[in-house]
């Protein structure tokens, strides 16, 4: 009997995002980390700034007799991009960028049909909600994009 989803769906989101082509030039922590500002581009899967949790999870039984429990978590992510000019527009598109391709290996599609199961580990997984920051620092320019990737498990 598994007790939660939650740590198989962030291993296998993490492993998703590191195998994404387009994310090559990314640096993706499991976690939060140092500030490293030789890595422009940086996805943080399990924390946000200034959040409480890493994961939200709630759970509930799924039907009469007690049996199977299904389970709602929202996994906390972070896109940064930085730069040493003051472009903010070029980090702003560079941080949505990175997100579409987080919401793209997400979406089912005909040759990735499974993709919103989280490599089986839910029933299913969608970007569901993010917040913009933005601002200059002594390093340039810094644009962060906060998303949440909810899931939907079942228990047996």
């Amino acid at each position: 009997m598994v007790t939660s989803r939650v740590p198989a769906a962030v291993a296998a989101l993490l492993d998703i995002l590191r195998a994404a082509p387009s994310l090559a030039e990314v640096h993706i922590e499991d976690g939060p980390t140092a500030v490293n500002h030789t890595d422009l581009d940086r996805i943080y899967v399990g924390w946000q700034p200034n959040a409480d949790a890493a994961v939200a999870l709630q759970q509930d039984f799924n039907a009469a007799g007690a049996r199977t429990r299904d389970e709602s978590f929202t996994i906390a992510c972070y896109v940064e991009s930085r730069s040493g000019d003051t472009d903010m527009a070029a980090r702003r598109e560079r941080a949505f960028e990175i997100v579409a391709v987080v919401e793209d290996a997400l979406r089912a599609t005909n040759a990735a049909p499974t993709a919103p199961t989280l490599n089986g580990t839910v029933l299913w997984a969608h970007l569901t909600a993010g917040d913009l920051y933005q601002q200059q620092s002594a390093n340039g320019a810094v644009v962060g994009l906060d998303f949440q990737v909810s899931c939907f498990a079942r228990l047996n």
